[in-house]
């Protein structure tokens, strides 16, 4: 999904292509969690600021900074944090809805 592009000067990396795109950072406090969830109308790209961890499926996998990892449509995902804040940029692919959300676990009791 990233293409890395050498110029002379350094480089580029290409997340996105002429997509239909939501763009953020999400900051996840120190020993923090989000909500276990998947979507059906749009796939994530997540790019790590920082180190920290995520959850795809019941899978859990250690992410350091610079890591870009692409989650599905429909992939049970999350991220959290292990002691320290973790930032991630995101990038929805595909039709935004906050409705979208399916949540299957979550520690604050949303739904």
């Amino acid at each position: 999904m990233v293409k890395s592009v050498k110029k002379p000067w350094g480089g580029e990396k290409h997340f996105i292509h002429n997509e239909l795109s939501t763009v953020k950072i999400l900051i996840v406090k120190p020993f923090q969690i989000l909500s276990l969830q998947k979507h059906r109308k749009r796939k994530e790209v997540w790019h790590f600021l920082t180190d920290g961890w995520v959850q795809l499926g019941k899978r859990e996998k250690k992410m350091k900074k610079g890591d870009t990892i692409t989650i599905q449509k429909m992939q049970a995902h999350r991220i959290f944090s292990k002691g320290k804040k973790v930032e991630v940029l995101e990038v929805s692919l595909g039709h935004f809805d906050q409705n979208d959300e399916i949540r299957l676990e979550d520690k604050y009791g949303r739904r």
